[in-house]
């Protein structure tokens, strides 16, 4: 199982912004930490600010980009079915999981740990995708007992797909994600 960080964390929203305002956090912390203990707890204090900040700077010197994640997509674009799906399942490999080829709602399994997670990719070519395949796909996983299900998507989804999605707990697997999946 892969950790995450709860979204809305002050260290979620440091790894969305730039890494120097990681490190201007940890600065602060620092010197407001050392007005009242001695530095190296000062410093325990600011090293988690620390990590954010090199972690950050990483992710943005070597990590998708908007340049590379767009050129991605259209490269992922312009694959056939049986060329994207090979690479759904060797990114999805990497990631730890046995995949399975299935036919219906669902075009993937993927087992971990025991746990069963449903991928609907078919349509990722879709300019513009509404409601009902995703819909299909939350009854698939609800009748299958599922613990996750996960919609493939390069084009658009509607607002009202968006919030089905949201509401039903199905995960949108979209830009830079499905960019770092087909590359494996």
């Amino acid at each position: 199982m892969q950790w995450k960080i709860p979204e809305n964390s002050i260290f979620a929203m440091l790894m969305r912004r730039s890494w120097w305002v990681s490190a201007l956090a940890a600065l602060v912390t620092f010197v407001l930490a050392q007005l009242f203990v001695p530095w190296a707890y000062a410093l325990f204090c600011a090293f988690p600010f620390i990590v954010i900040t090199l972690v950050a700077a990483w992710q943005q010197a070597f990590g998708p980009n908007g340049a590379r994640v767009a050129k991605t997509l259209e490269q992922t674009r312009s694959l056939s079915w049986e060329e994207f799906a090979q690479a759904l399942e060797r990114g999805y490999k990497a990631e730890g999981y046995t995949v399975r080829r299935v036919d219906g709602v669902a075009d993937l399994e993927l087992e971990k740990m025991g746990y069963l997670t449903l991928v609907s990719a078919r349509r990722w070519k879709a300019a513009r995708t509404g409601i009902e395949p995703i819909r299909d796909l939350a009854a698939e996983g609800e009748q299958r007992e599922a613990r996750e299900c996960r919609y493939v998507v390069a084009g658009e989804l509607t607002d009202q797909a968006r919030a089905f999605a949201r509401q039903k707990g199905v995960r949108l697997v979209e830009g830079a994600e499905l960019a770092r999946l087909v590359r494996g």
